[in-house]
């Protein structure tokens, strides 16, 4: 069992500016609970001797080799586009930019 308790999880409301609930803080108190239990299980079963990895099974590059291939003209693009001008898309500005 890890140190988590109630007064923990109120202490950590407050720095994270969350307000919580006495059924809140109980809950929470459970879930942090298991999770640094968990934690501390896998960090008893990482030793030096196992090496680090990203991925349970090892990986090869999955990416497929660039190759030339048609693209889309111009017309094909903007056809459905909701509004286009000429060759683009146009769209509403945002962030008080009027163009």
């Amino acid at each position: 069992m890890s140190e988590i308790t109630p007064d923990l999880v109120r202490h950590l409301g407050v720095l994270a500016r969350i307000q919580l609930s006495d059924e809140e803080v109980t809950r929470l108190t459970g879930e942090l609970d298991a999770i640094v239990d968990n934690i501390a299980k896998v960090s008893q079963v990482a030793t030096p001797d196992v090496p680090a990895t990203s991925h349970p099974i090892p990986m090869q590059n999955v990416y497929r080799p660039d190759e030339v291939a048609e693209t889309l003209t111009t017309a094909q693009a903007l056809q459905n586009a909701p509004d286009a001008d000429g060759s683009r898309f146009r769209v509403t500005a945002i962030l008080g930019e009027e163009q």
